[in-house]
């Protein structure tokens, strides 16, 4: 009897923020990717008393959730429906505690070491800071950190 191996899960990386949609318009630049819309389903709840006016935002001319908003790849499916990416996702979500430590997980970027220099310049232009360069046999990277302290490397 053969078993057919279980489907892979979908997941999403989860990342705590002081300002949500500060740090998707961040993500959004920086990768490249898109803050998904989910207007129409703010809106549904809005409409049938599910969500308050309060948990809600004026996001880019349209409305948004107040406490997270996501950044998708602009090629992953999506349900057009809620606008929620069903593919490689970051989620934002409100936090009321700062960053106080360094973070156990962290995004790698990989532009490569021909393309490296450009993309720190423009990561910094986008609010990034670097932290350090790394050299070392293994690899030469840049420590940066996003708006919000959170670190991250550019390979």
């Amino acid at each position: 009897m053969t078993t057919q191996a279980p489907a892979p899960l979908h997941w999403k990386l989860v990342i705590d923020a002081a300002d949500p949609h500060a740090q998707a318009d961040f993500w959004a630049a920086a990768l490249h990717y898109t803050a998904e819309d989910n207007s129409a389903l703010v809106e549904r709840l809005l409409s049938l008393g599910a969500l308050s006016g309060e948990a809600t935002v004026e996001y880019h001319g349209r409305a948004a959730f107040r406490d997270l908003i996501a950044v998708r790849h602009p090629e992953d499916p999506y349900d057009p429906q809620t606008g929620t990416g069903l593919g490689r996702r970051l989620l934002f979500q409100r936090v009321p505690e700062p960053k106080t430590g360094k973070n156990r997980l962290h995004l790698d970027l990989h532009p490569g070491p021909e393309r490296r220099a450009q993309e720190v310049a423009r990561l910094q232009a986008l609010g990034a800071r670097v932290l350090r360069e790394v050299k070392e046999p293994s690899g030469q990277w840049v420590v940066m950190a996003d708006p919000e302290g959170n670190e991250f490397c550019v390979q």
